[in-house]
């Protein structure tokens, strides 16, 4: 009997220790430098989004940062192989600024504003893939500014022609 007592508060114990560690070491904030950025549609390109990855020094042990999950307004795609260059783990107290990644805007991508989000998963091994945090961006896709110029050009003329007319008239 005071074998099996014995045996069930270390149990006890163990349980409450391995549970502590676990939930401090999932404790990371992620920023973005620059969530709204913008491109010309007519010339497509690459926007690259920086975030700034901080653990708190209260964390128990290192968080690891082993994946992730993303979505992007289509047309556009994003590449996450800057996440992978970045830092595998952060220990507590410690804060990284990396590029998390890279948004790509087809050319002749229509002009207008395209959000969508990056999830970073992991936890405290190599293994884990908890929810760590979230990111909101926005890709504003504005029209090149040739066309700008185009239709400025095109209204002075249809102007012109207007005033000519009742000159004439």
């Amino acid at each position: 009997m005071k074998h099996t007592l014995t045996l069930a508060v270390m149990t006890v114990l163990l349980a409450v220790g391995l549970t502590s560690a676990v939930a401090y070491a999932d404790t990371v904030t992620f920023t973005l430098t620059n969530p709204t950025q913008s491109i010309s549609g007519q010339g497509g390109g690459t926007l690259t989004y920086e975030v700034t990855a901080t653990a708190p020094a209260s964390n128990g042990a290192a968080v690891f940062l082993n994946g992730d999950s993303f979505n992007a307004g289509a047309p556009l795609s994003i590449d996450d192989s800057d996440f992978f260059a970045g830092p595998a783990s952060l220990n507590p107290g410690t804060s990284a600024i990396f590029d998390l990644f890279a948004v790509s805007v087809p050319a002749g991508t229509l002009p207008g504003d395209y959000s969508g989000f990056f999830t970073v998963l992991g936890g405290v091994d190599g293994n884990a893939s908890d929810t760590l945090g979230t990111v909101n961006f926005v890709a504003v896709v504005t029209p090149e500014p040739g066309s700008f110029l185009l239709l400025g050009t095109g209204l002075a003329g249809v102007i012109t022609t207007l005033k000519r007319k009742r000159l004439c008239n």
